[in-house]
C-alpha cells in the first residue's frame, strides 16, 4: 500500500513548530547572554561546529595562528561544546587567575576516565573531591615540606652524573631513572633497581596516556561519547587497545607501590615514606566503611600523581637544557665560568648555592620558556555563565591557556626562538621585571600544581650538577663538523623535546683524571677540564 504524502496542513503545522522552537531558542539564548557575542572565530559547520577547525596536532602553534587572525579569545563550538583558546598572557591571567573563582573547573569528559588519568587531581572537576586530594598532596609538597627532599635529591643527582658517565649513550633513561627512583624513593620507600624497572615503564606508558588521551578535540569520542563502546574489531575503532593499555598503565600504577607499603606495614618494618605516613593517619583516624575506602583511595591517587607528574615534567625539562647546551656553546661557556667562581673544582653545587648561581637560574628560566612543558596547559571549565572582554562565555566552556604563545612573545621576548638566558638578568641579578615563565608553566589561580616547589629544587640541582662535570657539545659527521640539530617537540598535553635526529644520546668523548666525585665510584673528573658528552646522531 503506497503512503500517502503530507497534506498542507499537516506541512504548515510542523513548520509552524519547527519556528516556534527556533524563536523560543533564539530568545532564550538573548535572555541567557543578555545580548553580548559570542568570542571570534572559524566558522562552522552545521552540526558538527568547528570540529574540523580546532588544531588536532601541536595545537599551541595552530592557536597562535589563528589568534593572529581572530584576537587573543578564539571562540569554537563542536557538537554544542564551547571552547575558548585564550592567546595571550594579560588574557589568561585576568580570567584564569584573578577570575579563578569561576574558571577553576575541568571540563567532564570521557577522555578522562579512557585514558586512566581519573586518578589524578589536575583532571578532576573543582569540588569537594579535588580538594581532599590537594590538601593531602599541599601538606608533603609545601615549601617547607619540599626542603625536607634535598638530601635525596642531592644523592640522585650524584648517582645521575655517575651513570652519564659510565653510558652515556643511555642519557634519556638516566634522566628517567634518576627523577623516578627519587619520587619512589620518597613516596614508597621502593629502590628502583636500574633504567628498566618495571615502576618506571608504568609511569611512563600512564603519563603517555595523560599527555596524548586528554589533548582537547584530538578524538571523536570525546564528543560522541557512545564510540567508547564500538569494539576494537571495527574499522577505526583501533584506539580502543590504546586506552585500554593506558588504563591498566595508570592502574598498575597507583595500585602496586601501595601494596608493597602495606605489606612492609604489615611486616611492622619501620621504613618511612610518605604513602606509610598517610595510610599510618587514616588508620589511626577511627574511619571505616566507605569513609575509610575513600580516605585510602586519595592516597593512592596522591601518590600516583606525584610520581607521575614529578618525574615527567622534570624529566621533559632537563631534556630542554641538554639540547639548548649543544646548540649555544656560549651560553654553555658562560655557566662554567660561573659555576667555577661559585662552586670551584672540589665539591659539586649544592642547594645553598642557588642565590648565587644567577647565570644558571636563567638558563633554567629560558628553558623553560623556549620548550615549555605544558604549551597549552591543563584546561579549564566556567563553572558559571560570564562576560570576557565584552564577549559572552557559556558555562561549561573549556579554557585553553595557550602558555606557548606567552613563551613565545615577540614584544616580551626578542627573537622568542634563540635560547638566550641573559634575557632573564640585570645587573648581574635576575631580572623581576621580565615575564617569569614559572608564572605560566605551573598554573593558574585555585589550580596552580601543587608540586612546583619540588619540581624546581629537582631541576636546580641536577642542571648545576651535570653543566658544571660536564661540556655538551652537538654531533659531528664523519668529517668532524658539527651537525646542526633542528630542536621540535611531541605532540599532547605534556611534551617532550624531540630533535631531528630520532634517535641521538649524548656519549662521554673524554674523561679527565682529577677530582674523585663523591658517591661516584671508581669515576676520576677534574671539573675544572671537564668529561665530554657529545651529542651523536
Amino acid at each position: 500500500m503506497a503512503l500517502s504524502a503530507p497534506s498542507i496542513p499537516t506541512l504548515l503545522v510542523l513548520t509552524l513548530v519547527l519556528v516556534s522552537v527556533y524563536v523560543h531558542r533564539l530568545r532564550a539564548w538573548r535572555y541567557r547572554s543578555q545580548g553580548r557575542p559570542l568570542p571570534p572565530g572559524p566558522a562552522g559547520l552545521p552540526v558538527i561546529g568547528n570540529f574540523f577547525n580546532i588544531p588536532h596536532a601541536k595545537q599551541w602553534l595552530g592557536f597562535q595562528e589563528l589568534s593572529g587572525k581572530y584576537g587573543d579569545i578564539l571562540h569554537f563550538r563542536v557538537l554544542g561544546d564551547s571552547f575558548v583558546a585564550l592567546g595571550s598572557a594579560s588574557v589568561i591571567m585576568e580570567y584564569l587567575d584573578k577570575g579563578s573563582a569561576n574558571t577553576s573547573d575541568r571540563k567532564e569528559s570521557v577522555m578522562i576516565e579512557l585514558s586512566g588519568s581519573d586518578l589524578n587531581l589536575g583532571f578532576m572537576a573543582y569540588g569537594d573531591w579535588w580538594r581532599r586530594h590537594r590538601r593531602a598532596f599541599w601538606q608533603y609538597f609545601r615549601p617547607q615540606a619540599a626542603q625536607n627532599y634535598r638530601a635525596v635529591q642531592k644523592t640522585m643527582s650524584i648517582r645521575f652524573l655517575g651513570k652519564l658517565l659510565r653510558a652515556p649513550s643511555r642519557f634519556k633513561s638516566h634522566m628517567r631513572y634518576t627523577f623516578s627512583s627519587t619520587l619512589m624513593k620518597l613516596l614508597y620507600n621502593i629502590q628502583v633497581a636500574d633504567e628498566d624497572d618495571e615502576y618506571i615503564a608504568m609511569v611512563e606508558y600512564a603519563v603517555q596516556g595523560a599527555a596524548e588521551g586528554t589533548l582537547p578535540g584530538k578524538y571523536l569520542v570525546e564528543f560522541l561519547p557512545f564510540l567508547r563502546y564500538v569494539p576494537d574489531w571495527v574499522p577505526g575503532a583501533g584506539y580502543q587497545k590504546q586506552f585500554a593499555s593506558w588504563r591498566a598503565a595508570a592502574s598498575d600504577l597507583k595500585n602496586a607501590p601501595v601494596a608493597h607499603v602495606k605489606e612492609a606495614m604489615e611486616r611492622q618494618e619501620d621504613a618511612q615514606c610518605i604513602v606509610r605516613d598517610l595510610l599510618a593517619r587514616v588508620l589511626s583516624s577511627g574511619t571505616e566503611g566507605s569513609v575509610l575506602a575513600e580516605e585510602e583511595e586519595i592516597v593512592k591517587d596522591v601518590a600516583a600523581v606525584a610520581f607521575e607528574a614529578g618525574s615527567d615534567t622534570t624529566f621533559s625539562s632537563l631534556q630542554a637544557v641538554f639540547l639548548a647546551m649543544s646548540l649555544y656553546p656560549e651560553v654553555l661557556k658562560q655557566a662554567h665560568a660561573e659555576l667555577d667562581a661559585v662552586v670551584g673544582p672540589t665539591r659539586l653545587p649544592d642547594f645553598s648555592d642557588k642565590d648565587s648561581l644567577v647565570y644558571i637560574n636563567a638558563i633554567i628560566r629560558e628553558a623553560s620558556r623556549w620548550l615549555p612543558v605544558l604549551p597549552i596547559g591543563v584546561p579549564h571549565c566556567t563553572t558559571e555563565d560570564d562576560e570576557l572582554h565584552g564577549y559572552f562565555i557559556p558555562k561549561g566552556t573549556v579554557l585553553i591557556p595557550n602558555v606557548w604563545a606567552c613563551m613565545h612573545d615577540r614584544e616580551v621576548y626578542p627573537e622568542p626562538e634563540v635560547f638566550r638566558p641573559e634575557r632573564f638578568i640585570r645587573e648581574g641579578k635576575l631580572d623581576t621585571s621580565v615575564r617569569d615563565p614559572f608564572q605560566y608553566i605551573f598554573g593558574f589561580g585555585r589550580r596552580i600544581c601543587p608540586g612546583r616547589y619540588f619540581a624546581e629544587a629537582a631541576v636546580f640541582i641536577n642542571v648545576a650538577a651535570v653543566l658544571h662535570v660536564f661540556d655538551i657539545t652537538p654531533p659531528v659527521d664523519d668529517a668532524g663538523t658539527p651537525i646542526k640539530i633542528i630542536p621540535t617537540m611531541t605532540d599532547g598535553i605534556l611534551t617532550y623535546v624531540r630533535s631531528r635526529f630520532e634517535n641521538s644520546w649524548f656519549a662521554a668523548h673524554k674523561t679527565w683524571p682529577g677530582v674523585l666525585l663523591a658517591g661516584i665510584p671508581k669515576t676520576a673528573v677534574a671539573l675544572s677540564s671537564r668529561a665530554r658528552l657529545q651529542l651523536h646522531s
